[in-house]
């Protein structure tokens, strides 16, 4: 006889996946490099304080940190960071080269030695002097990388250059004995590939009001023996062209991916290797981010797709991209290859991020670091279903759908669960189609889970990333309404329990969404954007500090519409209840837009919870933060939607 399976409501069905178990595999591997034959990669870890380490896996396979608690692997360049580690082989061994988060200076370290040894100096102004993308050249006795230097205390006070570091340590306490490699003609830029032989550097650049996504410069110059970049010059990109990345093919032809046609392709040279509609680069939003690599043959390792990407090899001789086969369905934006070895993180709705080896040469990939473990029994995992909805005026609106889940309960029939819809961060990026115990923690409980790819999502091309131009508040808003209310009209979700939930930019779409929709019962806000005027004008940092231009349109030309977009400034249109999670520490999103918004909402009796959190930045990376903030969701929920999910602790609402 088979075992009964309880029938239970929607929300309260027990569940193996606690909030404590989704902190605990939150955040994925990045930042893959190839030392030798050794594969490393940056960490997450969610239970020593949120730090990154650097791992290395040795040859005959086992996985071991590089340096211990508390160096933190991680750059603060442009807030969201860029690469933060490199590697040079020596007679002796690896010599590394990192960012430590907490001062934001370059070490250089050998494992086994007792300490890393500081290579740049702390700056007392402003935000000091920040690195990203280091490139060990030895050849030189240098480090060259990313420059960011801040040269008075607000926000918009920085430079950032090219620069070379000292690898002898004679900068450590030196600003003087940094060489600049550029002049700070440009605003921002990436770190320099140089040619294989040595003669020539290609960077990226771009400047105010564009974000990288928008236009971009590719940049080369001629690099003399001594080290200096000379004769500087434009050759491809500009105010209406993406470069997202360049490097060099062996035999020196210069390689990159452009959006020239409407979507990321490859170039050499300027002439199209594989022209499709589909993206082989991305928003860049950290520097170093990287779609594809040369490789010592010719061929081209790419990480590529509309939608979801795949990671494949290019043959530039015959535009023909062949996959590599395997469970992945998901590839980060992080590659990296050495002879025929190309290292990638890949993921699928089965399995978290985790570190591929592909053998360019046999087709053969395999999982080197970081590999999947089954924290519960898969069957409580999500199924998620890749949909398209109708929006306004026809269009498209691509979203994934999870519904309710889990082997040892049913539904009383005639319940229709209730539902949260997702909104992403960006909101120049994309949801990614991957397993998700933060999506499980709810969907094993009886709540249903939709993360929508609105207009100005990422995947498919830049008239869909353009549909949000001047319509930030309103395409998004929009879009996320229509899967709602489809959802309820299919008879998939109940009307009277829709939930809206997003951070950052997403946290943006969900408090527009109260504050504009009758569409939602509840909301959960996390570190959000709320008020237009004092972001657009000085309360974030240089990045974005004109990002609004295009989302909403230049403040100097419709000032009125920065006011009629925030919910900050229409506090009296949101009646439903909510939930604020922010951290103290962030400088992107920074609290006073929550105090704003609060302070408007005071005595107007509409049920809420505002929760803080000490040491945390735009993102929470520490276990107790993610297990409070998820407990906390949850129990709004709870008391929304009359449900009774068992053992969380009652969130206080207050009005």
């Amino acid at each position: 006889m088979g075992k009964s399976v309880p029938t239970l409501a929607y929300g309260s069905w027990p569940s193996p996946v606690d909030a404590a178990l989704a902190a605990a595999h939150d955040g994925r591997p990045d930042d893959v490099g190839l030392v030798g034959d050794e594969v490393w990669w940056t960490a997450p870890r969610p239970a020593e304080g949120g730090r990154r380490t650097l791992v290395r896996r040795r040859t005959d396979g086992t996985e071991e940190p590089v340096l211990p608690a508390p160096w933190n692997v991680r750059s603060r360049v442009i807030e969201y960071g860029g690469r933060p580690w490199a590697a040079h082989l020596t007679g002796t061994g690896p010599l590394v080269v990192f960012v430590n988060f907490a001062d934001q200076r370059l070490y250089a370290y050998r494992p086994g030695d007792v300490e890393p040894r500081p290579l740049t100096p702390v700056s007392p102004v402003g935000g000091g002097l920040r690195w990203a993308e280091p490139d060990v050249r030895d050849e030189h006795g240098e480090v060259w990388c990313v420059l960011e230097e801040y040269t008075g205390d607000g926000p918009g006070d920085v430079r950032r250059v090219l620069a070379a570091v000292p690898l002898d340590g004679s900068a450590a306490d030196d600003r003087d004995a940094v060489r600049e490699l550029t002049g700070d003609r440009h605003r921002f830029v990436t770190g320099p590939r140089l040619s294989p032989d040595g003669r020539r550097a290609a960077w990226l650049a771009w400047d105010h009001p564009r974000m990288p996504w928008d236009g971009t410069e590719l940049i080369v110059a001629e690099v003399g023996p001594e080290g200096t970049f000379r004769d500087a010059r434009t050759v491809a990109g500009g105010p209406e062209e993406s470069i997202a990345q360049a490097d060099w093919a062996p035999d020196g032809a210069l390689l990159y991916a452009s959006d020239r046609t409407g979507w990321w392709n490859l170039y050499r040279d300027g002439q199209p290797l594989c022209a499709r509609e589909e993206e082989f680069g991305g928003p860049l939003w950290k520097l170093g981010q990287r779609w594809f690599a040369p490789l010592d043959s010719g061929l081209i390792a790419v990480v590529h797709g509309r939608g979801a990407p795949a990671l494949g090899i290019l043959d530039p001789e015959t535009g023909e991209v062949v996959d590599a086969a395997g469970p992945w369905t998901e590839f980060a934006a992080t590659l990296a290859a050495h002879g025929e070895r190309v290292v990638a993180v890949g993921a699928s709705p089965r399995s978290s991020y985790e570190v591929v080896e592909l053998d360019a040469r046999t087709g053969r990939a395999r999982v080197v670091g970081a590999p999947h473990d089954d924290a519960v029994d898969p069957a409580y995992y999500p199924e998620p279903r890749i949909r398209t909805f109708t929006g306004p005026a026809g269009r498209e609106i691509h979203a994934h759908l999870y519904p309710p889940h889990n082997p040892g309960c049913a539904a009383p029939d005639g319940e229709l669960p209730p539902y949260v819809i997702w909104a992403h961060g960006g909101p120049t990026s994309r949801s990614p189609l991957v397993l998700d115990l933060e999506i499980a923690y709810f969907t094993s409980r009886g709540i249903g889970v939709a993360e929508v790819n609105y207009g100005g999502s990422t995947g498919h091309g830049r008239e869909y990333r353009n549909r949000l131009r001047e319509q930030w508040g309103v395409v998004d808003v929009e879009d996320c309404a229509a899967v709602a209310l489809a959802l309820a009209d299919e008879g998939t979700a109940d009307r009277e329990r829709l939930a809206v939930r997003g951070g950052s930019a997403g946290g943006w779409t969900a408090a527009a969404s109260l504050a504009t929709t009758d569409v939602y019962a509840c909301g959960t806000v996390i570190y959000p954007i709320l008020d237009l005027t004092g972001w657009g004008t000085g309360e974030t940092h240089d990045f974005e500090s004109r990002y609004l231009e295009s989302l909403i349109g230049p403040y100097a030309e419709v000032p009125d519409r920065y006011v009629e977009r925030s919910p900050a400034e229409h506090s009296d249109r949101v009646t439903a209840p909510f939930l604020l999670l922010q951290g103290l520490d962030d400088v992107i999103c920074p609290p006073v837009q929550c105090e704003r918004f609060l302070a408007r909402m005071q005595g107007r009796g509409v049920p809420h919870a505002y929760l803080t959190f000490e040491g945390e930045g735009h993102g929470f990376r520490r276990a107790g933060t993610m297990v409070r903030a998820l407990e906390a969701e949850l129990s709004l929920y709870a008391q929304v939607f009359g449900l009774d999910p068992r053992g969380i602790p009652t969130l206080e609402l207050t009005g």
